[in-house]
């Protein structure tokens, strides 16, 4: 790791004591990363970016399984204001990802501002001083009049409930805490989960082992991976004729963006790219009985759909063994299956994905009142323009409730929140707002437009269950319903129209504008908000 990038905090005696900074962002991943260059770009230096590792990159720093990669092109997968002309394939892999966003991190001076080793236990907003006051897992403390959470859904790994995992005395990990001293050579491993993850590491690890169970509660649809190096010709033109690079991410951008007419407009056009999916696993895998166990039996973008050349070849080895009966319980060396067989194992591996229904853990964020986040979303998660959240006021959430995209970039997505957020912070500055909250009735109004949406999309017609519905209300929190230039659109003015707005809290004392580095802490007394109309 560059030295540079290593943990670093305050040195000072008093370093536990609260510490006070104007804009708190939580999580150094392509989100908060993002937050934090365009704050610095806009002339905001007054900000901390709290990160629980001891290094930037999110989702692309805590995956790093074997065959871990991007399945959106390298071109579209990076922020618009900082192209890479140096990627080495179409598709990028974990490493590379990690590394570009390591390199915007010191490109764009964010480094400063980074608190390594902070993961947030507590955000309580305080509503006498309209500030958040933050509590870290090493004990620090911040106060900060914006909150903003970078810290996306793919953070907290899912391992299902089997009764017996405790007693299993080989080794187990989920695929993002994977274990690379641990050799897989000559071992009998048992793979639980057919998601994206699976799909890249099995590929991986099954030439490697003795025997590879691999269990399926539901096959994926897998379509080919158009994926290639990177060459020469083409990294020279996109270094020294820049404008080559935005020729390429536009056109991509488009024919990504084409996809949605099927997940979201009309989902019957579909069954074209399904045809494509079956022809894909007929080339790949000859034996029929196998084929019919890897073929879905729902609509083709009902579940997410993935992308891969190896998976199907990797699973026909004759090491390999796909099970598709349900799992009863995990005995001591083996995995036991409902017809009583026992699949004997020496390692387990979850590739059973993340809990994205429930991003923040209880206790975590609480608002108005102490009223817990989740509380507030016990029907579901949900929030203006994937953002904002009534009863939480200055708080904005990045890759928040439907903003994910089952068909282009992220990446657009953060960038088009990230801007949002800005215009909101420019303008409680112009109207000298202290704190601003959205009112329950736009809220309210745009998330019924979304869930009518969402209501006509392939995800809730597709005739199947999956991540992106919420397990206890059935409700799609997840997805951006149509083409991500609406939600562009959407997010491109903000209006305090929308939200209530509230006059500064008395100070004991004036505090000078400064970098989070240089503000100390402050006192003020304390009042009740006024609405100002």
């Amino acid at each position: 790791m560059n030295a540079r990038m290593l943990p670093h905090d305050a040195a000072a005696p008093d370093a536990l004591a609260p510490v006070e900074t104007d804009i708190a962002i939580i999580g150094s991943g392509f989100a908060g990363l993002g937050m934090a260059i365009r704050l610095r770009q806009s002339g905001i230096t007054d900000f901390i970016v709290a990160e629980k590792a001891d290094s930037v990159g999110g989702t692309w720093r805590d995956n790093h399984y074997p065959g871990c990669a991007c399945d959106v092109q390298s071109h579209v997968y990076s922020f618009s204001f900082a192209p890479n002309p140096r990627w080495t394939r179409m598709f990028a892999r974990q490493p590379e990802i990690r590394a570009y966003l390591e390199d915007c991190t010191q490109r764009f001076g964010v480094e400063r501002h980074l608190r390594f080793g902070h993961e947030l236990a507590s955000a309580i907003y305080d509503e006498a001083r309209h500030r958040w006051q933050l509590t870290f897992a090493n004990g620090r403390q911040w106060s900060a009049r914006v909150l903003i959470s970078g810290m996306g859904g793919l953070s907290r790994a899912a391992v299902p409930n089997i009764p017996g995992l405790d007693k299993f005395k080989g080794k187990t990990f989920h695929s993002q805490q994977w274990d690379h001293s641990y050799s897989l050579e000559g071992k009998r491993v048992a793979v639980i989960g057919t998601g994206a993850s699976a799909i890249q590491f099995v590929p991986q690890i099954a030439p490697r082992v003795a025997h590879l169970d691999l269990f399926q509660r539901t096959p994926p649809w897998i379509m080919p991976k158009a994926d290639r190096a990177v060459r020469p010709l083409e990294q020279w033109l996109f270094k020294h004729l820049p404008f080559t690079q935005k020729i390429m991410r536009s056109a991509l951008y488009c024919m990504l963006e084409s996809r949605a007419l099927g997940f979201a407009i009309h989902p019957s056009l579909m069954k074209t790219a399904q045809k494509a999916a079956e022809r894909h696993l007929r080339r790949q895998v000859r034996d029929p009985q196998l084929r019919a166990a890897l073929t879905p039996n729902y609509t083709m973008g009902c579940k997410r759909v993935l992308i891969s050349n190896d998976y199907f070849p990797a699973i026909s080895r004759q090491n390999v063994s796909v099970t598709t009966t349900g799992i009863a319980r995990i005995e001591e060396d083996a995995v036991v299956t409902t017809d009583g067989a026992r699949h004997r194992a020496d390692c387990l591996i979850f590739g059973t994905g993340f809990q994205v229904a429930d991003p923040f853990p209880r206790g975590v964020v609480r608002g108005r009142g102490g009223v817990d986040i989740v509380d507030t979303w016990r029907d579901g998660a949900h929030a203006y323009l994937g953002t904002a959240l009534p009863g939480y006021p200055n708080f904005f959430m990045v890759v928040g409730p439907n903003t994910g995209l089952g068909h282009n970039s992220m990446v657009f997505m953060i960038e088009s929140q990230v801007e949002y957020i800005l215009r909101a912070l420019k303008t409680m500055h112009a109207e000298r707002a202290d704190a601003i909250e959205v009112r329950p009735q736009v809220e309210r109004a745009y998330n019924e437009r979304i869930q009518q949406k969402l209501g006509r999309a392939i995800w809730s017609t597709g005739g199947c269950k999956s991540w992106y519905l919420d397990p206890a209300t059935g409700k799609n929190t997840t997805l951006w319903p149509g083409f991500a230039y609406k939600f562009r659109q959407a997010t491109s003015t903000f209006s305090m129209d929308d939200y209530l707005a509230y006059s500064p809290a008395p100070r004991a004392a004036s505090v000078p504008t400064g970098s989070a580095q240089d503000t100390h802490a402050h006192g003020g007394a304390a009042s009740a908000p006024v609405e100002a109309a």
